[in-house]
């Protein structure tokens, strides 16, 4: 049987519950020339939608286990040793995305690809890119001592030869919830703007330590104006405290909605991304820390015009495990979600 309806059976089974709602079928067995499949038989008018409005998942990887010591040390969340990124797959199959685009470095690959990449291979297409120090435009060359990546922007643009129609992009290590990924293929459906899932503040904070955020601005009608990446944000008893570029003490309600790296965009972005990393790399190739951000890139484009950006929003709560004890309340987390019925147990059943 050809590979690409095994994949559209296996889609539409996780595809139940998210595109049906209460009205979901029961699972069976299905009759599939002669062979039977387990899952749940759509109407076909649902198959043909799944052919024209399918989508990439691009997933930021290839600082994935810097914080533990190594891809081997990346500690799961599920009970049945499922990663965060396992889960964020599960939810994307779900929404309708169909193709998965890693971007990792090479000297992770063969870890990765042992500890992680075969478990996704099986349930949907992967493609590998790479994200490496000297992946510069021409005429640019990685100052010596360089060991940091070059950040979320770069990350992105080195998708862009996998990349052909719109995409979410995320990060390997954060929890973003199935609704997210909904409200990107709704928007999608109707609109060729880009767009960011936000979640408020206080839900995205350590009890451990700092994080930073990138903090969106908006109009009256709700509509994303502006982002400014804001570092070391501290949790307080009433929202947040964080110290500004002038060494000023500020304080946060909690309540504001920041970028948490979910992005929906469509393969037009990759020339402005380009564009906009020369003109970085001409102020900051000799800073060895100095990092293309995303949010912010995003953020000076919608500014002058030339992106539009919708701001969606998730009911889902966020989590991510930005140090090593914020592992027990993402475990927590994910009991709590699969004894709600949100996800099976195992995962990939």
């Amino acid at each position: 049987m050809h590979p690409k309806w095994l994949r559209l059976i296996a889609c539409q089974a996780l595809r139940r519950q998210a595109d049906l709602g209460s009205a979901t079928p029961r699972p069976g067995l299905i009759p599939f020339g002669r062979f039977l499949f387990y899952g749940t038989l759509l109407p076909l008018h649902q198959y043909r939608s799944v052919a024209k409005s399918s989508y990439d998942l691009v997933i930021l990887a290839a600082g994935m286990g810097s914080r533990f010591g190594g891809l081997k040390q990346v500690q799961p969340v599920g009970p049945h040793g499922e990663l965060i990124i396992e889960y964020s797959v599960f939810d994307a199959l779900r929404a309708g995305f169909d193709r998965l685009v890693l971007v990792i470095r090479k000297d992770i690959e063969a870890d990765f690809r042992s500890s992680i990449g075969r478990r996704l291979e099986s349930r949907i297409d992967v493609q590998y890119v790479y994200q490496e120090i000297d992946s510069l435009p021409a005429g640019f060359k990685a100052p010596t001592g360089r060991t940091k990546p070059w950040g979320t922007g770069h990350a992105v643009l080195v998708a862009r030869d996998a990349v052909t129609r719109p995409f979410a992009a995320i990060n390997a290590d954060d929890f973003y919830g199935a609704g997210g990924y909904r409200a990107l293929v709704a928007h999608f459906s109707r609109s060729n703007h880009y767009a960011m899932v936000g979640y408020p503040l206080r839900q995205t904070l350590s009890e451990h330590g700092t994080v930073s955020r990138g903090l969106c601005a908006t109009d009256s009608t709700g509509r994303l104006q502006t982002i400014t990446e804001i570092t070391k944000i501290e949790k307080a008893a009433t929202g947040a405290t964080y110290t500004d570029a002038q060494g000023t003490a500020r304080t946060l309600s909690g309540d504001e909605i920041v970028s948490m790296n979910f992005w929906g965009l469509t393969p037009a972005v990759f020339p402005q991304l380009e564009k906009r990393f020369t003109d970085f790399l001409q102020r900051n190739q000799a800073d060895l820390k100095a990092e293309f951000y995303l949010p912010t890139t995003l953020s000076e484009l919608n500014e002058h015009g030339e992106a539009s950006i919708d701001l969606l929003q998730s009911d889902d709560a966020w989590f991510g495990i930005t140090y090593r004890d914020d592992l027990p309340t993402a475990q927590a987390a994910i009991r709590s979600l699969i004894a709600a019925g949100r996800y099976p147990t195992p995962l990939w059943e």
